[in-house]
């Protein structure tokens, strides 16, 4: 009998947590997010990519990985400093774990720090178009 009431307890909590983390993706979703794949550590077998949803907030992109029960952002990209350093199709084994369509962009910051970031075209084209847009308060000379 105790087993049977630990076993439901535990199966009850399973089910809370997969129904919290559903909730937090879709609110994101449904703030404007995208869906991102990110990958810091570059290496030669396709590994290391991580799902999560992604939102401009400023002159930050802020990335919310899906299984992750953190509150925050799990990483945050500044526009100042970053720069593409390449564009590439996703390999075979990189396209399990990011969104259908992907391109991957290798990004750098000022820092010399790496990262990529896996996205539909669509969400690629909003994301170059910020990246590349003014920020807030600061004059862009070619375009006066």
């Amino acid at each position: 009998m105790d087993m049977t009431w630990i076993v439901g307890a535990v199966l009850i909590l399973v089910a809370v947590v997969v129904g919290l983390l559903a909730w937090r993706r879709l609110r994101l979703l449904r703030e404007g997010g995208v869906h991102v794949a990110v990958r810091t550590h570059r290496n030669g077998n396709g590994r290391g990519w991580h799902l999560g949803v992604g939102r401009y907030q400023g002159d930050e992109f802020v990335w919310y990985r899906v299984l992750s029960v953190r509150p925050g952002p799990d990483r945050v990209i500044r526009r100042e400093g970053l720069e593409i350093a390449d564009r590439r199709e996703p390999t075979s084994p990189e396209t399990y774990s990011m969104p259908l369509g992907s391109v991957v962009l290798c990004c750098r910051d000022d820092d010399g720090g790496e990262i990529e970031i896996a996205m539909g075209v669509d969400a690629m084209t909003g994301f170059l178009s910020w990246l590349e847009s003014s920020p807030p308060g600061r004059s862009v000379p070619w375009a006066s």
